[in-house]
């Protein structure tokens, strides 16, 4: 769908939400290159409604000689909520084309009335197998890449590269130029000195990821602190996306603790708050903190296995009538049909009353203990 937009130069307003190095940027210089309209870029860090005004001035020019504008903002997620309702009424009538990149879930950080007006393409980790290609094409490149610089360097350290960079293909070019300043003749010990740290084996996509943050669950569920220190810190230490582990451990304190101890999920999204404030590398401390903290905590899976079995009567029970005595009736007609009927006012019992609540099917059962 994308590949038609941009050969028939009929492009929607975009979103690209993708890890770093996965493309975003890329796609936004091939759409430049290939569209017949003019292409203005900015970053949402370092610009703002300034910029903006001055490229709305030029699109409405480019309007008159019935010529499209297309504004490239990266890091639109780093916009506050005036900046992007700002851009909302243009985007709205064409005057500009948006195309807008974010690593972070545009669900959450970009307006829901601007959201709506774009397309979103989700671009996925690049893989080692094509981190790999566009090094070997860097390589090759003498007159824009690293041709010029005749590097002397074997397949199996092109994999090494393309494997430590984490689907990153930024980072293993930026790794590659500055090891090729080191020695034109890259060697496995070169690139792990312009990495400036040892190898890690953590693969994002691949069964490694999974099984780490399976230890991960499983040290904490254990109440061993120990354990999980040493998992998250192989996770960070490897580049992980810290708000991933911060979600993973907003669901463990729901799953694994829950009413034994409500502040597990309160200190839990806070962590995920701070990391999303801080990032790395000054939010490893604080994950640190969540994790002891959880590792620590009284365990209940009570809540986790009490929604289950609900969630298996909704499945073979289906859509079960509300009992007439607790339904809404904002109307005379619900009134005489008997909605609300006999209900009884909690306050008015001293929330000792006694009626039924659940579905006449499902009536007494104990989801809790």
């Amino acid at each position: 769908m994308l590949r038609q937009a941009i050969e028939a130069d009929s492009l929607p307003s975009l979103i690209f939400w993708g890890p770093p190095g996965s493309g975003k940027t890329t796609l936004a210089h091939i759409i430049a290159r290939e569209t017949k309209a003019e292409f203005l870029q900015f970053s949402a860090v370092t610009s703002g409604l300034k910029d903006l005004k001055e490229v709305i001035k030029k699109a409405r020019a480019n309007a008159v000689e019935d010529k499209k504008t297309i504004l490239f903002i990266d890091e639109i997620h780093r916009w506050n909520k005036a900046q992007q309702d700002a851009l909302l009424p243009h985007v709205e009538r064409g005057t500009i084309i948006l195309i807008g990149a974010t690593t972070e879930n545009p669900s959450f950080e970009v307006r829901g009335a601007l959201l709506s007006r774009c397309r979103v393409f989700v671009l996925k980790q690049l893989g080692q197998t094509e981190i790999a290609e566009i090094i070997k094409r860097a390589l090759k490149d003498k007159d824009r890449g690293l041709g010029k610089l005749e590097i002397k360097i074997d397949e199996a350290v092109i994999n090494l590269l393309a494997q430590m960079s984490n689907g990153d293909a930024r980072v293993a070019l930026n790794v590659l130029e500055y090891a090729s300043s080191l020695n034109r003749s890259i060697t496995t010990d070169t690139i792990k000195e312009a990495f400036q740290k040892s190898y890690l084996f953590y693969d994002k996509d691949g069964e490694e990821h999974y099984n780490i943050i399976s230890a991960l669950h499983k040290s904490l569920r254990g109440s061993d602190a120990n354990a999980a220190l040493y998992w998250l810190a192989r996770m960070v230490e490897a580049g992980e996306d810290p708000l991933y582990i911060a979600r993973r451990l907003v669901r463990f304190a729901a799953e694994d603790i829950g009413l034994a101890n409500s502040l597990a999920l309160e200190q839990a999204v806070a962590a995920y708050q701070a990391c999303h404030f801080i990032g790395l590398p000054e939010c490893n401390v604080i994950l640190a903190q969540a994790v002891v903290y959880l590792a620590k905590c009284k365990k209940s899976n009570e809540l986790y296995t009490a929604y289950n079995q609900a969630a298996a009567d909704v499945r073979e029970y289906g859509n079960q009538p509300v009992p007439l005595h607790i339904r809404n009736a904002p109307t005379r007609l619900m009134k005489d049909l008997g909605y609300g009927k006999d209900y009884k006012y909690s306050p008015e019992y001293d929330y000792k009353e006694k009626q039924e609540y659940l579905p006449e099917k499902l009536r007494g059962r104990k989801y809790l203990k």
